[in-house]
């Protein structure tokens, strides 16, 4: 008996120090949600920043004298190195080439066009490609095309 009360006694007096320990280092973490909201302020006012200079920014195409409203999806134009309407350039490059029969441009990447030939036209799922044409030089870096990833990054 006497066994008991005494282990009942140490059991007790390690759980007060277990629970005097927790609650130490509850206190020592404390949130400031004060700095976290000045963050999270400035964060938003960064952002908007970073879409205002995106929305502001005008580039027009050299090709057909348009603004480029989706510079995401623009390409660099060969001769003036500025960003062109992916339409445009396709266009033009299609202009460049003649085309056989069963025989299609497509963009492969990589600011790369392709003459594909299909088998058949209709299983478009197989094909060739014919000829690759690089209109994009993948040496030189297109300084319009790094500002925006920059602001792209600031924004995500």
């Amino acid at each position: 008996m006497e066994k008991n009360r005494h282990h009942k006694k140490n059991q007790n007096w390690k759980n007060n120090q277990n629970n005097q320990k927790k609650n130490e280092q509850k206190k020592k973490f404390q949130f400031n949600s004060e700095s976290y909201d000045r963050a999270a302020a400035e964060d938003d006012k960064r952002k908007l920043e970073a879409i205002q200079e995106l929305k502001s920014s005008e580039n027009i195409c050299p090709i057909c004298g348009q603004n480029i409203t989706d510079i995401a999806s623009a390409i660099v134009d060969k001769n003036t190195k500025k960003p062109a309407h992916f339409e445009c350039v396709l266009k033009k490059v299609e202009e460049s080439e003649t085309l056989g029969p069963n025989e299609k441009i497509a963009y492969i990447g990589q600011g790369r066009f392709g003459i594909l030939y299909y088998e058949n036209p209709r299983d478009q799922r197989k094909f060739v490609i014919k000829k690759i044409i690089d209109y994009e030089d993948k040496e030189e870096d297109a300084d319009w095309r790094s500002k925006i990833s920059d602001l792209y990054s600031k924004v995500n």
